[in-house]
């Protein structure tokens, strides 16, 4: 019986994982990626400006 007890412990960890992961992942899906690639550009952008100091 105790080996049940231990066999519970991952099953109930693998459960609570996948809720965990379903309810992170729920908004993605309606914002998709605009916000990140314009982010990633603007950062393109400031790194592509030559240095003011060199």
């Amino acid at each position: 019986m105790a080996a049940l007890a231990w066999l519970l412990i991952p099953l109930v960890a693998a459960i609570g994982g996948g809720l965990w992961g379903s309810w992170a992942n729920r908004t993605r899906k309606a914002r998709g990626d605009g916000p990140e690639l314009t982010g990633y550009a603007r950062f393109r952008e400031a790194m592509e400006k030559p240095r003011q100091g060199s």
